[in-house]
C-alpha cells in the first residue's frame, strides 16, 4: 500500500523566511530607539518596568512570555521528532533577536525539512515499484 502525501507548498518556506527577517528586524528598531532613550545602554530593568507599566502592556508582555515558553517547548520537540539540524539557531535568535524572529526561523526550517523527508519517501516509493517490477517480472 502506498502512502500519499499532498505536494509541500515552497510558497510557505519564504513566506515564514520573511517573517523571520522582519521579525528580526521591527523589534530591533523598537530596542534601538529604547536603547538610546536609556543613555545608550540597554536597561533591562527599565526594560520590563516599561513592559509592565500599565494593563495593555503586561498583557502584552504576560501573553507574549506564555505563548513563546509553549512554542519553544513544541520547537524542541518537533524538531526532535523531525530528527532536525540547526535548532539552536532558532532558539538564539529567539533569545537574543526577538521570538518574532526565532519561531518563523523554526517554521521555514521545519518546512525544508518536511519537503526533505517527503522527497527521500518519494525517492523510496519509486525504488521500491521499480523493484517490484523486476521481481515480478523474472
Amino acid at each position: 500500500m502506498t502512502r500519499t502525501t499532498s505536494p509541500r507548498n515552497p510558497w510557505i518556506e519564504w513566506v515564514y523566511l520573511a517573517l523571520a527577517v522582519a521579525g528580526a528586524i521591527l523589534p530591533w528598531l523598537a530596542n534601538l530607539d529604547f536603547i538610546q532613550s536609556s543613555g545608550n545602554v540597554f536597561d533591562l530593568s527599565r526594560f520590563i518596568a516599561l513592559a509592565n507599566a500599565n494593563p495593555a502592556a503586561q498583557s502584552l508582555s504576560r501573553d507574549l512570555l506564555i505563548g513563546a515558553s509553549a512554542i519553544t517547548i513544541w520547537m524542541v520537540v518537533e524538531a526532535g521528532r523531525l530528527q532536525m539540524r540547526g535548532l539552536w539557531v532558532a532558539l538564539l535568535c529567539s533569545a537574543t533577536l526577538a521570538f518574532a524572529c526565532g519561531a518563523p526561523l523554526f517554521l521555514w526550517m521545519r518546512e525544508r525539512r518536511l519537503r526533505e523527508i517527503q522527497l527521500a519517501g518519494q525517492g523510496a516509493e519509486t525504488s521500491d515499484d521499480s523493484s517490484g517490477k523486476q521481481a515480478t517480472s523474472s
